[in-house]
């Protein structure tokens, strides 16, 4: 699993999504002129991240059970 490009490619992107989540709630929680500035952008940001890891897991599943052992 480890030696999977794609699965470590989307273990990479759940990361990311987790780091602007964390941005984002980060943001949120001490308020203030960045959060009315950016938090819109970011949690757009995420969604984006959160898509593609979403897409980057289901693709990773599709092939192992079609290719895999």
């Amino acid at each position: 699993m480890l030696s999977d490009p794609l699965f470590i490619v989307a273990a990479i992107a759940c990361v990311i999504v987790l780091g602007i989540l964390m941005l984002g709630i980060g943001g949120f929680a001490k308020g203030g002129d960045f959060n009315k500035k950016h938090a819109n952008k970011v949690m757009r940001w995420r969604l984006y991240a959160q898509f593609a890891a979403v897409i980057l897991i289901v693709a990773w599943v599709f092939i192992s059970q079609t290719f895999g052992a």
